[in-house]
């Protein structure tokens, strides 16, 4: 079982996404095309407490693990991200569920973040892989995944639907818990 968790360096803190926090993302959540990739609707107060409460669901069945995320640099909640689609028995599971506000992005916010998130699936938790899901469109995502080591694996064929009805192609990326551990050694840092 995998309990929840705070993790945190000098830039950033991901602590758990509880109905008791989820508030502190109002503003951030109303900006406007924040989740123009995602199907996921949380630009009004009962969409983003439903969005909540759906990964809150799925954390009690063990398939994911929301976090809030504090940019320690910015003094600010900048959004939120998740273990999702967690398999315990292959020793999977997917990031994803991320957004930030469009004053963190391009910040180095992200890859922080991510770098948090990988570190402790591959070393603390013992995952064997780690996944990624995005909109095709969706470049700058996928550039960041790629720069933390992340393969393209494949792509997936209009499978989602988004709020505007459009459905998207979704990028599979993965990271080996190996390839991890070979492209990050200790003398390399990660950067913006």
């Amino acid at each position: 079982m995998i309990n929840p968790i705070i993790l945190e360096n000098d830039r950033v803190r991901l602590s758990p996404l509880t109905l008791d926090n989820y508030e502190s993302l109002q503003l951030v959540a109303v900006e406007h095309k924040l989740v123009q990739y995602s199907p996921s609707d949380i630009e009004t107060p009962a969409t983003l407490r439903n969005y909540v409460e759906i990964a809150l669901d799925e954390q009690k069945q063990r398939s994911s693990l929301p976090f809030i995320i504090y940019d320690k640099q910015a003094g600010a909640f900048a959004g939120c991200t998740r273990y999702m689609n967690i398999d315990h028995k292959n020793k999977v599971l997917e990031i994803g569920s991320t957004w930030i506000g469009k004053k963190f992005q391009g910040s180095g916010l992200n890859a922080q973040m991510k770098y948090l998130l990988l570190n402790h699936a591959f070393n603390s938790l013992g995952f064997e892989k780690v996944s990624f899901r995005i909109d095709e469109r969706n470049l700058q995502s996928r550039k960041a995944v790629e720069k933390l080591g992340a393969i393209l694996e494949g792509i997936l064929r209009e499978n989602v639907y988004l709020l505007n009805g459009y459905k998207r192609n979704t990028c599979c990326y993965g990271i080996l818990k190996n390839e991890w551990e070979n492209f990050h050694q200790p003398d390399k840092k990660v950067k913006k």
